[in-house]
């Protein structure tokens, strides 16, 4: 017989690790929901839609660092981050792997390498940017 406690503790655990995934998979859906969607679902200012592959298909060429670090200090029409001040380069990353991948790329959220190449983009491209 299996007692309260750990019955209860056996399917806590299990229910994190079968939601946890979900939610950490998605978390690229859910920023693009609430913060992307406005303007990349309409095309507005020429924002290239989701699932737009021809629209995307220049951008994924020139690589996952790049299109995301330049996205994340502002390119063309688009603010930085978004217009979200407060959104982090993790959920801004992973709202740009969503889109990618949605339009065509097979992209994986950055590991820490990848961020420090991304980071190191945006140095570049904001010092760029103030000359």
């Amino acid at each position: 017989m299996i007692r309260p406690i750990t019955a209860s503790y056996f399917i806590g655990v299990c229910s994190l690790l079968l939601f946890s995934g979900t939610s950490l998979a998605n978390s690229g859906e859910s920023i693009y929901q609430q913060v992307c969607a406005s303007c990349h679902t309409p095309g507005v200012a020429g924002a290239p839609k989701l699932g737009d592959k021809a629209k995307w298909a220049a951008l994924i060429k020139e690589g996952q660092v790049q299109i995301t670090a330049h996205g994340y200090v502002g390119v063309r029409g688009m603010p930085a981050k978004g217009g979200r001040p407060d959104l982090g380069i993790n959920d801004f990353a992973a709202s740009v792997v969503y889109m990618a991948n949605q339009s065509g790329a097979s992209w994986k959220n950055p590991d820490d390498a990848m961020l420090k190449k991304i980071d190191a983009e945006i140095q570049r491209r904001q010092a760029q940017l103030r000359k």
